[in-house]
């Protein structure tokens, strides 16, 4: 008989506390936009966070609320932009692809003797945790000879939700074909070195030190020494030196290549192919890893 009451009282109580809940959620039902909805089905919900927000959701609500632009989704492009700005009422705008660029050539290549014959010069050996940023913290801002070059231990590898970065003989390479442009590598990279460009270019200066041509020297073979011979043998005046890093302005880059022919480092690249310091040596950049004598 007791155990008869306890299921009552337990079931009395079951119902009380339902109706209780069930009254609740009328009185404080938050009606919620179905645009809402809408607007997270055009995202890719890959939640990258190169919108800079933390996820698709997130980053939807802010759409919503009037606090974001819709093309900042990479992941999504042009489409997704195109999509929200229907859903929203507003004048659809159109997204440029960008990808990944990584601005180092210090690709390390040996010879048969093991010798260091391009690319970036070491002055120790780390043996820690394999990440960029505890590599940067030791020794003199890590391994490397320039305090400014891809230290090679793969925290953008780790970031990059897409497969599109790979560790290719020390440096970070991208490959454009996966890349979507959501930065995530870049927000990764404890040096700064990768920005976004769009696909395609085959002019690019990819160094980012900041040292002077001397330094630079010391510390990779094919590191920008600030000459400022690009700059004044460009038409477009697209090239700049600032700060003995040449930088090259993409709205009036017209990809001649001219630039690439007088560069004495032979950093600026304007083909799959770069002819290597030493004659009779070729370094395919779609093969990295090869080095044809």
């Amino acid at each position: 008989m007791e155990i008869l009451v306890a299921i009552a009282l337990l079931g009395g109580l079951s119902l009380i506390f339902g109706l209780i809940l069930a009254a609740a959620s009328k009185v404080f039902y938050v009606k919620t936009d179905p645009r809402l909805e809408q607007l997270n089905d055009c995202l890719p919900c890959a939640n990258c966070g190169g919108c800079g927000y933390a996820g698709c959701s997130s980053y939807a609500e802010a759409v919503l609320k009037g606090e974001a632009p819709i093309d900042r989704c990479a992941s999504g492009g042009n489409e997704s932009a195109q999509a929200m700005a229907a859903i929203m009422g507003v004048e659809a705008v159109e997204v440029t692809r960008k990808v990944a660029l990584v601005r180092c050539s210090g690709e390390k290549i040996y010879n048969k003797d093991g010798n260091l014959i391009y690319g970036a010069k070491t002055k120790g050996t780390y043996e820690g945790i394999h990440d960029c940023l505890a590599a940067s913290k030791v020794g003199g801002r890590g391994p490397l000879a320039c305090k400014f070059g891809c230290l090679g231990y793969g925290s953008c590898v780790k970031a990059c939700k897409y497969g599109a970065i790979s560790i290719q003989n020390g440096v970070a390479v991208v490959d454009e074909d996966l890349c979507v442009g959501c930065m995530a590598c870049a927000a990764a990279c404890p040096r700064d070195l990768i920005v976004p460009v769009e696909p395609g270019r085959n002019v690019v200066i990819a160094c980012n030190s900041l040292a002077k041509g001397a330094v630079t020297t010391r510390g990779c073979t094919v590191g920008c020494v600030g000459c400022g011979l690009c700059s004044k043998i460009c038409p477009n005046g697209a090239i700049t030196v600032t700060k003995n890093l040449a930088t090259i302005d993409y709205s009036k880059c017209d990809n001649c290549g001219l630039c690439a022919t007088v560069c004495p480092k032979k950093l600026i690249k304007d083909s799959t192919v770069e002819h290597l310091p030493d004659p009779g040596l070729v370094h395919s950049r779609n093969n990295p890893d090869a080095v044809v004598q």
